[in-house]
């Protein structure tokens, strides 16, 4: 049976300060969330130790926001999974759209990547996803597809999850229409050949449309960018139900 994952990804955002003042407001408003869920936080890498202590006895478990495929060397600003487990995290995202663009993060680099975080117990959360140009263009299949191949090449897909997010919709406003982010997801599922997989959907979500993408056959929860930031927002799209 497939678990939803509800991950915030609080990108660069939050000092150990601040993180422990949404921790305050947050923890209580989802002490009596269902168990039929994961609530997961991906913190700068600043604030992982911070939290470490501070989510202790509750059921939220951390993210990293990216993971190095080497366990130390020189590889300046990176972090090793090793270093990651130190503060007992648990998921690592990998391939988000924003270091594929900016730092012109490749799938082969992505999958090296999500293979060191298996290789040390982390679960990776591979993200995907197609830009406005290549939907336009009728591409979105074929590019996903691409990035499932390689990125997933030589990973074991029952310890990893998939966040379809098009890149159009991350930061925009724009939602993928619920039924068209529904197909996509249950390709993915197709390609990949794991029946249980865990596909999520990420781009713009928020408390208003996270019901109705929730009640979605393949979608398996969501990776949250801005709505993850305020604790009664997050709190809201954690404590889903399904239409």
């Amino acid at each position: 049976m497939r678990k939803p994952v509800i991950a915030g990804n609080w990108k660069m955002h939050m000092t150990c300060a601040d993180a422990l003042q949404f921790l305050d407001s947050f923890v209580p408003l989802v002490s009596g969330t269902p168990t039929d869920r994961h609530i997961v936080i991906a913190p700068p890498f600043t604030a992982l130790s911070t939290l470490a202590e501070k989510i202790k006895g509750t059921s939220i478990k951390l993210s990293s926001q990216n993971v190095h495929w080497e366990d130390q060397g020189a590889y300046t600003a990176e972090v090793s999974p090793k270093m990651l487990m130190e503060f007992n995290t648990t998921y690592s995202i990998v391939g988000h759209s924003e270091p594929r663009k900016y730092f012109s993060e490749s799938d082969e680099q992505i999958n090296r990547r999500a293979r060191s975080a298996q290789a040390h117990g982390l679960i990776p959360i591979v993200c995907v996803g197609e830009s406005d140009h290549q939907r336009e263009r009728g591409e979105e299949e074929r590019v996903i597809r691409r990035q499932i191949e390689q990125g997933l090449e030589d990973t074991d897909t029952n310890k990893l999850v998939v966040a379809y997010e098009p890149i159009w919709a991350i930061g925009t406003g724009k939602t993928c229409e619920s039924k068209e982010a529904n197909r996509i997801c249950g390709l993915i599922r197709k390609w990949v050949g794991t029946s249980d997989l865990i596909v999520q959907y990420g781009g713009s979500v928020k408390p208003s449309n996270i019901d109705e993408l929730m009640s979605m056959s393949d979608i398996d929860g969501v990776l949250v960018g801005g709505a993850s930031l305020q604790p009664e927002s997050f709190a809201r799209i954690v404590n889903y139900t399904n239409q």
